[in-house]
């Protein structure tokens, strides 16, 4: 009886779990989903090429300076990366003076050793990156695992940045009804097509990089997203080195169980 009882509990869980499956299926059949204004002009993130991209693919430190320099003039202001700590830069080729000196900019909100006390203080390379106070509505988000948690990752991170522009004509006359609303801005590379995000890089020279690279929107928007990569996975260049050398031990191990194969084997096939 017990096992009769067991079969139906778990039929009826089965039903209901297929029933829901089914409602929710024709509901995005009934509300026409890939007729929406999203699907209609939404768009894939251009391509983007990095030096770590691929099997060997390696950092460009120049590249992940300079992302690092638009980061902090153009985006802390609203993002943080708060899982960065300050002594990570080392690994850009900042050299110790220097991370001193760009954690001693940042005040952090610590315990006092001898009190136990909150207190501000100058930022240590121990220390990460301060979560940032956001004045407005919503809370940025933090870019140390965006291009990790989106979708496209760094081509996305670039895209978006570069995709700011006036809604098509052919969009309000097929959908009057889906003009960007006040405060917002268009965009097609956001899912949905809307960003209450201004473009944060508007300008030719926005910054000035240290190394004599131009400064164009395009170039900016590349070096922020090199680094952003790099905020995601600063063991990237560890974990392919350590692939390839596990790829190469496979093959030699391969080859020489083949060879013992053949060795051990030989005379007995020759019988």
């Amino acid at each position: 009886m017990t096992r009769i009882i067991s079969i139906l509990v778990g039929l009826f869980f089965a039903g209901a779990l297929a029933w829901s499956l089914l409602w929710d299926t024709l509901g995005l059949a009934h509300d026409g989903l890939p007729h929406t204004v999203e699907k209609a002009f939404h768009e894939h993130p251009k391509p983007l090429a990095l030096a770590s991209d691929g099997w060997f693919g390696k950092f460009d430190r120049q590249q992940l300076q300079r992302g690092f320099q638009v980061y902090q003039e153009v985006c802390a202001a609203c993002h943080s990366i708060k899982h960065v700590a300050f002594r990570d830069l080392a690994d850009l080729g900042y050299h110790e003076a220097e991370v001193k000196a760009i954690a001693a900019k940042a005040t952090i909100n610590a315990k006092d050793p001898l009190t136990g006390e909150l207190k501000d203080r100058p930022g240590l390379p121990s220390d990460r990156f301060p979560p940032v106070v956001y004045a407005g509505q919503g809370v940025p988000p933090d870019l140390s695992l965006i291009t990790k948690a989106r979708h496209g990752g760094a081509a996305y991170i670039y895209s978006l940045l570069i995709g700011y522009q006036a809604q098509p004509a052919k969009l309000l006359k097929e959908f009057p009804d889906a003009k960007t609303p006040e405060g917002l801005f268009y965009n097609p590379y956001f899912a949905n097509l809307n960003l209450a995000m201004p473009a944060p890089l508007t300008s030719e020279g926005q910054v000035t990089y240290g190394d004599g690279t131009k400064a164009t929107v395009d170039q900016m928007a590349q070096d922020v997203s090199a680094f952003l990569v790099w905020t995601a996975e600063p063991e990237l260049e560890k974990r392919h080195q350590t692939g390839l050398w596990w790829l190469g031990f496979l093959l030699f191990a391969t080859v020489l169980a083949y060879m013992s194969y053949r060795n051990i084997w030989a005379e007995k096939k020759g019988h």
